[in-house]
């Protein structure tokens, strides 16, 4: 990987350089690897795609600090920051105004961005069989946690259940995205929602952690010593839709997130500054709020509360 051999029971910090600061500084992307004596998978772990999504680099951070990325079997290959311009200016893009997820597989000649993706893709990605990518909602959209996959790829759906987050959603594969990239390449991705940009939520890394931990173990890569099973099941999300502010105004959701709601249930307020104006916000179907606009000012059109509709159990 990168270059460089890494035998049996040995530890390597790897380093991906794409680009330079004005200063000719280069700017290196950490990679930890950790391989086991004993053959096995390689799970990929990876947070800040989007640079201002802290919530991931904190589960890759813990996950790291507790020491749980040191498995018995196969190897865990961590890229906590992948995109490090966006981290260091806390800003979802590159410094070109691209988004990353949004350039792959990329092109060596290409833009910032699509340079970053096409190293990935030529250096990390083909020595990887399962990655498991953390995000965040975007701006001040707080996601509750839930995981994303194809419902239609069933290995991919029971993977989600071993993660078992509060939520999983049908997502269809986006072009350019690395989740598109990586399936088109016979690789299983996972991909966790939770909280929103440049916010670490303690409730948030614990539910990516511990599914983090329940992935590893089911692949036989180390017993951490937890419930697989739980207690509770995730929540499988079919038909959802997005509520829009009627108006531009002051906004105050009543709900919490994750909350399941009734039809025609009042959830917000949409308000003028002067007292004239008050607009309730009522649940257009009955559902769970699975992601809520935590802006206290929106205009008109903006999405404020994501409502999804449980389906069947896959």
């Amino acid at each position: 990987m990168l270059g460089q051999e890494i035998l049996p029971g040995k530890s390597v910090q790897l380093n991906l350089e794409v680009a330079h600061l004005h200063t000719r500084t280069p700017i290196q992307v950490p990679v930890l690897v950790e391989r086991a004596k004993e053959d096995g998978p390689t799970v990929l772990v990876m947070a800040g795609l989007h640079g201002d999504e802290l919530n991931g680099i904190e589960i890759v951070r813990r996950f790291l600090r507790k020491k749980l990325n040191k498995p018995t079997k196969g190897t865990i290959v961590c890229l906590p920051i992948f995109n490090i311009f966006g981290f260091l200016n806390l800003k979802r893009e590159l410094p070109d105004g691209r988004d990353l997820n949004r350039s792959f597989p990329g092109s060596n000649s290409g833009s910032l961005a699509a340079q970053f993706a096409f190293h990935f893709m030529k250096e990390i990605a083909p020595h990887c069989d399962y990655i498991i990518d953390f995000h965040t909602g975007a701006a001040q959209r707080n996601n509750f946690p839930q995981i994303r996959c194809v419902f239609s790829d069933q290995e991919s759906v029971e993977l989600a259940k071993v993660f078992n987050p509060p939520f999983i959603l049908h997502s269809s594969l986006i072009s350019k995205t690395l989740r598109e990239s990586m399936v088109k390449r016979k690789k299983m991705l996972l991909l966790f929602e939770g909280g929103k940009s440049n916010n670490i939520e303690e409730n948030v890394v614990e539910e990516g952690l511990n599914g983090l931990k329940r992935v590893i173990s089911h692949l036989g890569m180390r017993n951490y010593k937890i419930d697989i099973s739980k207690d509770r099941q995730p929540i499988f999300i079919g038909e959802n839709k997005w509520m829009r502010a009627p108006s531009s105004g002051m906004f105050q959701c009543f709900v919490p997130n994750g909350t399941n709601v009734q039809k025609g249930e009042v959830l917000a307020l949409v308000t003028d500054p002067y007292g004239k104006y008050e607009k309730q916000i009522k649940a257009s179907q009955a559902g769970y709020v699975i992601c809520i606009n935590e802006a206290s000012v929106v205009y008109k059109g903006d999405a404020i509360i994501h409502i999804a509709k449980e389906k069947p159990q896959l």
